[in-house]
């Protein structure tokens, strides 16, 4: 499948598979399109991908710095608070 994948995206099998073991090296952590690009082949969250690759979309940079005192709250909370906070906004 990553064979398959890296066709699509047209990047070599290794490089999909230094990305999904968070094996690469700096300077070759994965680009916003290629991040974009991938999200599209798997049908996944692009932010969640980006997050994953250290890559924190501006929309949430932004929040975080017009709210950090929520932000570090948030990041406090139990996985039980946390799952309790997100039902109750949804």
């Amino acid at each position: 499948m990553q064979k398959e994948l890296a066709q699509r995206l047209d990047v070599s099998a290794s490089y999909v598979n230094k990305v999904e073991k968070s094996r690469l090296h700096f300077g070759d952590y994965p680009s916003v399109k290629f991040i974009h690009r991938l999200a599209e082949e798997l049908d996944a969250d692009e932010d969640e991908l980006r997050l994953l690759a250290n890559n924190v979309p501006e929309g949430i940079c932004n929040c975080i710095q017009e709210r950090p005192e929520a932000f570090r709250k948030i990041a406090e909370l139990s996985d039980r608070q946390m799952d309790r906070l997100l039902r109750s906004v949804n």
